[in-house]
C-alpha cells in the first residue's frame, strides 16, 4: 500500500523560505515519479514540481520555476520542495504526489496515481 505522509508546511512571511517533506512508503523510487501539487481553495488545482528518479529530470511550474526546488533522498524515501522568495500566491495546501514512472508528462502535470493528505502553507504579505 503506498502511503505519502507530507510536513513542513507552515506560516511564513513573503520572501522567506519553507522545506516540504514527503515520506514514501510502500513504492519503490525507480518505478514512480515523484511531484507535488498544491490547491487553494477556489482556484483549479496547480501542479507544482516533479522528478524522475531515472536520470534525475526535473520539471517545474513557470510560476515557481527559479524558486523552488524539487528533491528526494532515496535511502529514506524521502521527496523535498526547497521553496524560496516565497510570494503570498503561494499560499495553498501542497500535495505530495506519486505517478508511474510510465506516465507521460502531459498525465504527470495534470494528475497523479497517489495523493498525499497535505501540508498548508502560508505566506503572509
Amino acid at each position: 500500500q503506498v502511503q505519502l505522509v507530507e510536513s513542513g508546511g507552515g506560516l511564513v512571511q513573503a520572501g522567506g523560505s519553507l522545506r516540504l517533506s514527503c515520506a514514501a512508503s510502500g513504492l519503490t523510487f525507480s518505478s514512480y515519479v515523484m511531484g507535488w501539487f498544491r490547491h487553494t481553495p477556489g482556484k483549479e488545482r496547480e501542479f507544482v514540481a516533479a522528478i524522475w528518479w531515472s536520470g534525475g529530470s526535473t520539471y517545474y511550474a513557470d510560476s515557481v520555476k527559479g524558486r523552488f526546488t524539487i528533491s528526494g533522498d532515496n535511502t529514506k524515501n524521502t521527496v523535498y520542495l526547497q521553496m524560496n522568495s516565497l510570494k503570498p500566491e503561494d499560499t495553498a495546501v501542497y500535495y505530495c504526489t506519486a505517478a508511474y514512472a510510465s506516465r507521460p508528462v502531459s498525465y504527470i502535470k495534470r494528475t497523479a496515481d497517489y495523493w498525499g493528505q497535505g501540508t498548508q502553507v502560508t505566506v503572509s504579505s
